[in-house]
């Protein structure tokens, strides 16, 4: 297995799924001869042809509803949207008509394609680059979403989620694309939808987290180790749908809980997960669940984006609170 970065995960998925399945078409805006805005289709344009690997106009509608006509007749499309923010005039075909093809046509025509965004902050990139509206997709019945953390798990998913007979939202963290790195397996590798992944086990708090978030709770749960506090990792990875029973499991074990993510907090994943928890593990509980995330207003340009994204002295300030109990 070599060492890749997260960007390279994605990259060696496609390649991939291109290689061993025929049905298989990646499109979007200049994936092809440039290899995409942050080159994730590099070489792939030269390596399949114009036929398997397609730059599309500027319309994202377009791009979605192309995709949904390809995986009615049998391909399994792969879908670029430059960034989350772009993703919104694709809507109305993602919910209308991507979402809803398998309960309409009663199975007779999956709905098998991957819409793939890089999403979040972190990187100072101008309005409607830095959005992290997962929840939105989270909502909508008929969809899967999912976001890696780590190269291995990049590649994983996005070979699931390229066999999964279900749209499959594929967000990828834009602040960890080069920064992360870890092996990689050759070959085809699945990591299946719908399984968390908890990566540093403990015994006092739960932290739950995904995307670019993840190597920040690692990073507050070493500095809390050297304090005397275990905590437990949780990177949920596949947000929907939820593992609940690694999640539920976790809390009934620590009785404490911290949700971070940089999404604003109204309507946010948090929130489910806190009703979940609350339901399922409330009597477990030993201090109220906290959540630590982005603020309700739309991403603040760059002087002020650190201050919008949960930083390491917002998750110790709430490790501090549910310990406190």
């Amino acid at each position: 297995m070599a060492v890749k970065t997260l960007i390279q995960g994605i990259h060696d998925g496609m390649r991939e799924a291109l290689r061993q399945d025929l049905r298989v078409v990646v499109l979007g805006e200049d994936v092809g001869k440039n290899g995409g805005v942050f080159r994730a289709t590099e070489g792939l344009w030269q390596e399949f042809g114009e036929e398997r690997v397609m730059d599309t106009p500027l319309a994202e509608a377009g791009i979605v509803g192309a995709a949904i006509g390809m995986a009615v007749n049998g391909l399994r499309p792969i879908a670029e949207i430059q960034f989350m923010g772009f993703i919104y005039p694709a809507f109305e075909q993602i919910v209308t008509h991507a979402a809803r093809l398998r309960t309409r046509t009663q199975g007779q025509h999956p709905a098998s394609l991957v819409i793939r965004a890089p999403y979040g902050g972190g990187i100072r990139a101008p309005e409607l680059h830095s959005d992290s509206t997962e929840s939105l997709f989270v909502h909508i019945p008929g969809l899967k979403v999912v976001v890696p953390s780590t190269p291995a798990d990049a590649k994983g998913l996005l070979l699931a989620a390229v066999k999964d007979p279900d749209p499959v939202i594929y967000l990828e963290p834009m602040q960890i694309y080069r920064s992360v790195k870890g092996e990689v397996p050759d070959g085809w590798h699945e990591v299946p939808l719908g399984k968390a992944r908890v990566l540093r086990e403990g015994e006092d708090v739960t932290l739950i987290t995904w995307g670019a978030m993840v190597p920040l709770a690692e990073k507050c749960a070493q500095a809390w180790a050297g304090r005397g506090i275990s905590c437990e990792v949780i990177d949920v990875r596949s947000l929907y749908p939820l593992d609940e029973e690694t999640i539920i499991a976790s809390v009934k074990k620590t009785g404490r809980v911290v949700i971070v993510h940089e999404a604003p907090k109204t309507a946010g994943l948090g929130a489910e997960l806190t009703a979940l928890i609350n339901e399922q593990a409330f009597l477990w509980l030993e201090a109220p669940i906290t959540r630590v995330t982005g603020f309700d207003v739309p991403v603040p340009m760059f002087a002020l984006e650190n201050a919008f994204r949960p930083d390491q002295e917002r998750v110790d300030r709430a490790i501090s609170y549910v310990t406190s109990f």
